[in-house]
């Protein structure tokens, strides 16, 4: 896995608001997919299912940004 493939935005981040505000979809405006967060907020974040699929993602270290890419550290780079 290559640097450039992993994306700056921080996992734990996106897992606490995708748990606490899934179905607002704000873990989605967070990694920069505007229209998927959307999507997720006008239908209650695919009526729960879309807001558990990405929940088993991000756990994973399989949910990307934007720009296809993995958002997989739990902190951000230079967060400490």
């Amino acid at each position: 896995m290559e640097s450039h493939d992993i994306s700056p935005k921080s996992r734990l981040v996106a897992l606490l608001l995708c748990f606490f505000l899934g179905w607002l979809g704000i873990h989605r405006f967070y990694v920069g997919k505007i229209g998927t967060g959307i999507l997720m907020l006008l239908t209650a974040g695919g009526f729960g299912i879309w807001v558990i699929i990405d929940l088993i993602l991000i756990v994973m270290g399989s949910f990307t940004d934007k720009e296809g890419r993995r958002v997989f550290m739990w902190l951000e780079p230079g967060s400490i």
